[in-house]
């Protein structure tokens, strides 16, 4: 991992079911991240969903999620 990349993490399955009833929103609904991107953790399948991190220039962090696509 680059030192400027974000932080990408696998989520639990019950992470992803309350991210989802929080959205109120199906997974096909989240946008998609392609299984071969160099970015993903190892051990990450199609239909995982994936956290990515992100720090604003005042130092907050934002996520943003994603679904693992082929």
């Amino acid at each position: 991992m680059h030192i400027l990349q974000p932080k990408h993490t696998k989520l639990k399955p019950e992470e992803v079911e309350r991210l989802i009833s929080e959205l109120n929103i199906s997974l096909v609904q989240l946008p998609k991240i392609r299984i071969n991107d160099p970015a993903l953790p190892e051990g990450c399948n199609v239909g995982d969903v994936i956290r990515i991190e992100r720090k604003t220039e005042e130092g907050k962090k934002s996520f943003y999620y994603r679904v693992i696509s082929v």
